[in-house]
């Protein structure tokens, strides 16, 4: 989800530069959004570690 929301940033970016105004506005949205959904699940994630005391499982 984060490189999803980065993805959109540099979108946004290159719309800006190349002049499409309306299309960075509508990815440079999406992006903040992305972000902010991400930052609210990793408090979440965090939180619910930390009161029930286990560690994540990581992925091999």
């Amino acid at each position: 989800m984060l490189r999803a929301a980065i993805v959109f940033f540099v979108l946004g970016l290159v719309a800006i530069l190349l002049g499409a105004g309306n299309i960075a506005g509508i990815s440079i949205e999406i992006g903040q959004t992305l972000l902010a959904v991400f930052l609210i699940l990793a408090v979440i994630s965090l939180v619910a570690s930390m009161i029930t005391g286990r560690r994540p499982t990581q992925i091999p």
